[in-house]
């Protein structure tokens, strides 16, 4: 029988040692609350990185995907299944784009769109039109793409030579944005709230500015929603807080509910660039994983995204009042500490507590399930007030 500590000894044997990994085991879960293989349970503030969205094992979730498996398992692309179509319906309706491509991660989705971005260039402009602009403090994945996009120097070592055409710029700066643009440039690409930078918002001016310098240059908007998408801030995506509607979308983590499945969208004006042979996997649209999409955005009516936006006013304005806690931010249930004390001390407090906390830069990182109770979130934020007070 599994416990603790043989998943511990086979997992440092067994798997490459990529992760600074937190002492926890976890055995199974329900909703926003897991134990581990000795039966200490803890109340999850993470949905595994903003992945389960309903939380663990949500029954229609849970059904809809067993009940994919056992009808039509994977095909590939060179054929029709109706889960992608009625997923890829679901998603364009939702977000006004035209068409979608599906992948496997949030790094795979962004990929997509920086490919997708030059080849709109080079089609319209030729081969020299290919820079784009992201921001400093951005992360957009760990592919030799994704990874050179991401703003941050921390993640530009061991992996020379990065791949070149990126340009930084610094989040909410203006001038710097426009400083940046040049005869080469070809897309501006944003995440609204910076997740891994530390719970970043983008202001709504500079918002504007971006889409304003873009129409103005052809330039397209590749808005990052990976983490904040899928209702996360309180609505779909994050931009729909906004005056805006990007020329390409990308998501992923909560899409699935925890099954791998990443996204990206397109509006009317680069809906064809990407033509048979310019882009391609294996796994995307895969039936299963759809299907379990479908029943994520099934779950998010209009009473559940609002529901999403007074959870998180409500915890937001719970955290304030507590020792060491300098600021609170974030949109819904994508939450940000700022604390004058070492935010790992409080995330290891909180585990032996019971409570699943994340990090983002120099803050606490709070991204519980969409669908967690009041009393899961009264019980996490007891155990978090507890952990403050006793660092």
């Amino acid at each position: 029988m599994s416990n603790n500590k043989k998943i511990k000894e086979m997992t440092k044997e067994y798997i490459a040692n990529t992760y600074g990994r937190f002492d926890v085991s976890i055995s199974k879960g329900k909703n926003a609350k897991c134990i581990d293989f000795e039966g200490k349970a803890y109340i999850d503030f993470t949905s595994g990185i903003g992945v389960n969205s309903l939380g663990f094992c949500n029954t229609e979730w849970v059904e809809a995907v067993c009940n994919q498996a056992r009808t039509l398992n994977h095909t590939s692309n060179l054929y029709y299944t109706e889960p992608g179509a009625q997923l890829a319906y679901r998603l364009c309706g939702l977000s006004g784009m035209n068409k979608v491509f599906f992948s496997n991660s949030g790094a795979e989705a962004n990929e997509c769109a920086i490919k997708a971005a030059r080849k709109y260039s080079f089609d319209k402009y030729g081969a020299d039109r290919y820079e784009i602009i992201t921001l400093k403090n951005s992360f957009h994945g760990r592919t030799m793409a994704t990874i050179t996009a991401t703003g941050q120097d921390v993640f530009h070592q061991y992996f020379n030579p990065f791949l070149e055409g990126f340009i930084y710029a610094s989040a909410n700066d203006t001038d710097d944005l426009l400083s940046k643009i040049n005869k080469k440039t070809c897309a501006i690409m944003i995440e609204i709230i910076q997740g891994e930078g530390g719970i970043l918002e983008l202001e709504e001016d500079f918002i504007q500015t971006v889409l304003k310098v873009a129409q103005a240059n052809d330039l397209l908007v590749i808005v990052d929603e990976v983490q904040t998408g899928i209702g996360r801030t309180g609505s779909l995506f994050a931009y729909q807080n906004y005056n805006l509607l990007p020329n390409i979308i990308t998501c992923a983590k909560g899409l699935a509910g925890g099954l791998p499945l990443g996204a990206t969208l397109f509006d009317e004006k680069t809906a064809d660039v990407l033509t048979p042979g310019t882009h391609a996997t294996t796994f995307g649209a895969n039936p299963i994983v759809c299907a379990g999409a479908i029943a994520v955005l099934e779950s998010l009516d209009i009473d559940m995204l609002f529901d999403i936006i007074q959870k998180g006013i409500y915890m937001k304005e719970k955290i304030q009042k507590m020792k060491h806690v300098k600021s609170v931010g974030g949109k819904g249930l994508m939450i940000g500490i700022e604390v004058d004390v070492d935010n790992k001390a409080i995330v290891n407090r909180c585990i032996k507590k019971g409570l699943l906390v994340l990090t983002a830069k120099q803050k606490v990182r709070l991204l519980p399930p969409l669908t967690i109770s009041m009393e899961e979130i009264n019980e996490g934020l007891d155990i978090l007030d507890s952990a403050l007070n006793e660092v």
